[in-house]
C-alpha cells in the first residue's frame, strides 16, 4: 500500500453510500438537507398539533443541542494524551470511552483515529454531513458543503493544504468517511512543548478542525 492510498475507513469501500459519484465535480454550497428539513418542521408542527409533544420539549430539545461545543471533544482528546489506558480504551471502544467522560453517544458508533508521524487522517461525510455531534457539536458550514465532500476524497492534500495544513508525502494520508451509522473522531498529535501541561490547560488546546483533520495543533506560545 502506498504513502498516497486513500483508506475510506469501511469494508467495502463505501457500502452505505452506493451510487455516490466521487469524481462528480465540485457543486455550489447549497442547502444539503433542504428537502429533509422541510419534512422535519411539517413532521414537528404535526406532533405538536395532536399534542404528542409540547413546543417547549421540542425548543429545549433543540437548545440543548445548540449548546453543545468541541470542547467535549477536546475533553476527550487530553484525556487520551495524558492518559495511556484511557487512549486505549478510546480506540477499542469510543462510545464507551466518551461515556466515561459523561458524553452519552446514542444510535451511531463513534470510531477514534489517530494523527501520528507516520499517518494523517481526515474525516468527511461524502453524502451528507454526519458527525459526531454530541462531541463536535453543530458541522461547519464548508464541512456540510458539496465542494469538501467531493475534492477531499480526491485531492485531500491540495484541500488540507487550502487549510493551512500541509501533510509531507511520505506521511500516509487516510480519508475517513462517515455514515449514519459510524462517525470518526480524529485524536491530533499532541503538539511538542506540553509535557507539564494540565490536563484542562491540554483541553484548551484542542480544535474542531482538528478533531475533523483539517487542522493540526500549534505549539503553545511561551
Amino acid at each position: 500500500m502506498s504513502a498516497h492510498e486513500h483508506d475510506h475507513g469501511h469494508a467495502d469501500d463505501h457500502d452505505d453510500h452506493r451510487g455516490h459519484d466521487h469524481n462528480a465535480p465540485p457543486q455550489p454550497d447549497d442547502k444539503v438537507h433542504s428537502y429533509y428539513q422541510i419534512l422535519g418542521i411539517a413532521l414537528k408542527e404535526l406532533l405538536i398539533e395532536k399534542g404528542i409533544v409540547a413546543a417547549a420539549d421540542v425548543r429545549r430539545n433543540i437548545e440543548a443541542r445548540d449548546a453543545i461545543t468541541p470542547a467535549n471533544g477536546a475533553q476527550v482528546v487530553a484525556r487520551a494524551w495524558v492518559d495511556p489506558a484511557y487512549k486505549a480504551r478510546l480506540f477499542a471502544d469510543g462510545n464507551a470511552a466518551a461515556a466515561e467522560l459523561g458524553f452519552v453517544i446514542a444510535n451511531t458508533k463513534l470510531v477514534a483515529v489517530e494523527n501520528t508521524s507516520d499517518e494523517h487522517n481526515v474525516v468527511v461525510c461524502t453524502l451528507c454531513s454526519c458527525y459526531p455531534r454530541d462531541l463536535l457539536g453543530l458541522p461547519p458550514s464548508w464541512y456540510k458543503s458539496r465542494a469538501y465532500r467531493a475534492r477531499v476524497v480526491r485531492e485531500p492534500r491540495a484541500v488540507l493544504e487550502e487549510f493551512g495544513t500541509m501533510i509531507p508525502d511520505d506521511v500516509r494520508l487516510r480519508v475517513h468517511d462517515s455514515t449514519a451509522d459510524m462517525r470518526f473522531l480524529v485524536v491530533p498529535r499532541r503538539p511538542v512543548g506540553t509535557e507539564g501541561m494540565s490536563e484542562e490547560a491540554l483541553a484548551a488546546l484542542v480544535t474542531r478542525d482538528s478533531m475533523i483533520g483539517v487542522a493540526a495543533i500549534d505549539p503553545p506560545k511561551l
